[in-house]
């Protein structure tokens, strides 16, 4: 029987194959991480929504708005195309406060798709006189301190629905921020330059109670909600009795709306029409308020020139 053989040591050996596998494992690549799925589909009731989605979700989700450029939203008449789109997307955002009344039905036929009201955690302003009185004024996204809530609430939907792009949601939602802030800072410096006196925003409807409380405003109004195509003639009087007291320079009217009756109130009251201000839709692209910032920008832009205090930005 053959001796073994004395002194044999394999252990240096081992170590080397020990050494040579860790090498090859730290030089291989890194495991992918699952890729995110494809972008899910977002609907927003109207088209200021979609503008704040859309800059919330970049690249990580396809947002379109139900209402078109320079639609009246408060009594939309949904289209049953509109059922389709909505039915399809993944996510459906709306203001809420009473505003989409003719969502609230609406939604009872899209079945299981995910919702979020984007005025969740607002502080409403109550409708001061009218039909509506005591109830909340819809029109929040007018102040740019509060559309911060509704940034918010649009990356948490998001973020919900895919938290694979949940990072990215909240950078897109943390640097859109800074651009509303700077906007409000903005804003808060141009119209601080209307003299006490004439610090009365008169408007056809009542859109503007958020802004005017933000930029220390006097807020009047033929009708407080865009129920009605025109003003009564009680509406009418009640208006020029008050800008005949106030005396601003000029009264307005909003851009999805008829200003025939806001025409009457300056001619009888002695001042001047200052031109279309926006709020329940954007415009068009090639319009004065295509995004939601650009929206706010031409409205402080179009009182500014119509009350005389200087050039527009």
């Amino acid at each position: 029987m053959p001796a073994p053989v004395s002194g044999t040591d394999d252990a240096p050996a081992r170590r080397a194959v020990l050494a040579t596998a860790l090498g090859l494992a730290a030089s291989a690549p890194a495991l992918a991480q699952p890729a995110p799925g494809a972008p899910k589909r977002v609907v927003a009731t109207f088209t200021v929504l979609a503008d704040m989605a859309r800059n919330v979700a970049g690249e990580g989700a396809v947002v379109e708005s139900l209402t078109r450029p320079g639609a009246e939203i408060h009594d939309y008449d949904p289209t049953p195309q509109d059922v389709v789109r909505a039915r399809a997307a993944d996510l459906v955002l709306w203001n809420g406060l009473g505003l989409e009344r003719w969502f609230e039905r609406f939604f009872g036929r899209l079945g299981e798709v995910r919702q979020a009201v984007l005025t969740e955690g607002v502080a409403p302003i109550g409708i001061g006189a009218g039909p509506y009185a005591s109830q909340p004024n819809p029109h929040a996204w007018m102040s740019p301190s509060v559309a911060l809530v509704y940034v918010e609430n649009i990356r948490k939907a998001l973020a919900a629905l895919d938290p694979a792009r949940a990072e990215l949601f909240a950078a897109n939602a943390s640097a859109y921020a800074e651009r509303i802030r700077a906007v409000d800072a903005k804003l808060r410096e141009r119209l601080a330059a209307i003299p006490a006196e004439r610090r009365v925003l008169a408007t056809c409807e009542g859109a503007f109670s958020y802004l005017t409380r933000d930029y220390g405003l006097r807020e009047a109004y033929l009708w407080p909600i865009n129920a009605e195509s025109e003003g009564t003639p009680r509406q009418v009087r009640a208006l020029i009795d008050l800008l005949r007291q106030s005396r601003p320079p000029a009264v307005f009217c909003e851009s999805t709306v008829a200003d025939r009756a806001m025409r009457q109130v300056a001619r009888e009251a002695g001042a001047r029409f200052g031109g279309v201000l926006h709020v329940d839709s954007l415009t068009a692209a090639d319009g004065p308020a295509p995004t939601y910032l650009r929206l706010l920008e031409a409205n402080a832009d179009t009182i500014l020139r119509a009350f005389g205090t200087g050039e527009p930005r």
